[in-house]
């Protein structure tokens, strides 16, 4: 009897020993806050990686796109590397051929690159302009050595719009502008220089702003003068221009103000507001 109570009470405490460890570890729990909160911080680190790679995706294709293009940079030996882009358009004009404020121009290419011009020039500083701009005023940026991308507004949006703003956008001696009414829906110029495309994804455009952007060897006629502007460009008018517009050979207008390379913007006339340019 006795050693069955023995046998009985030894049982019974190795029972209260497991029971007390059971109940320490059903006291302690598992830890959900700790879980949780690690969980939350790598959705977030992952979130925060994904949203970096899309939204640096287009910079990072576009630098792509540059290296590939930078075949076509301009040395002694090629100084005109455009003249190996299928379809770029070429002509030859006059530069530092001024006109007001107030007139017109009857250029000889739609979008014009040369010929008689604004005193004053848009800004051609790596701005996207998102309403159509005076030719006049954007023709004097081409003088400076700028690579202006016009688009069809009717055709280019979206994801082909974003495609056109990323060779532009902070870059120097670049510039957009919408071009209502454009025979095609892409046209880039330089000065003298022209190429019209039907998408942007073509990598012709990165080829002719390696070629012709501040050419050095004789691509435009004003070197080192600046792509900054004071001035508000004047609107784009789409009528056709009236019997007072100023022909291809016009030798400029009285009172106009001469080109000052390298100088700075000059001073505005008293017909254009001074205003930042619109973006």
């Amino acid at each position: 009897m006795a050693n069955g109570t023995t046998r009985k009470k030894g049982a019974s405490s190795k029972n209260a020993m497991k029971a007390a460890r059971s109940s320490v570890v059903s006291k302690k729990g598992t830890p959900w806050g700790t879980i949780i909160a690690v969980v939350a911080i790598v959705v977030l680190a992952a979130s925060v990686v994904t949203y970096y790679m899309v939204a640096s995706a287009p910079k990072r294709e576009q630098k792509t796109r540059e290296e590939a293009a930078a075949a076509f940079a301009p040395s002694q030996q090629d100084p005109d590397p455009s003249k190996r882009i299928a379809g770029v358009t070429t002509a030859t004009y006059e530069g530092s051929v001024h006109v007001s404020a107030a007139e017109r121009v009857a250029y000889d290419k739609t979008p014009p690159f040369g010929g008689p011009h604004d005193q004053a020039w848009a800004a051609c500083n790596g701005v996207v302009y998102e309403k159509a701009v005076r030719n006049e005023n954007m023709v004097h940026g081409l003088e400076h050595g700028a690579v202006w991308i016009a688009y069809n507004p009717a055709q280019i949006s979206g994801d082909a719009l974003e495609l056109l703003r990323v060779r532009v956008e902070g870059k120097p001696y670049t510039v957009m502008s919408p071009y209502p009414n454009l025979d095609k829906p892409i046209s880039v110029q330089s000065w003298g220089h022209q190429l019209k495309l039907d998408s942007a994804s073509d990598e012709r455009i990165d080829q002719f702003i390696a070629a012709l952007r501040t050419n050095p060897y004789g691509a435009y006629p004003e070197r080192d003068a600046t792509c900054d502007a004071q001035i508000e460009p004047g609107d784009f008018d789409p009528t056709p221009p009236g019997p007072d517009a100023k022909p291809m050979d016009y030798k400029g207008s009285a009172g106009t103000q001469p080109d000052q390379p390298g100088a700075g913007q000059p001073s505005a006339p008293a017909t254009q507001p001074s205003a930042p340019a619109s973006k």
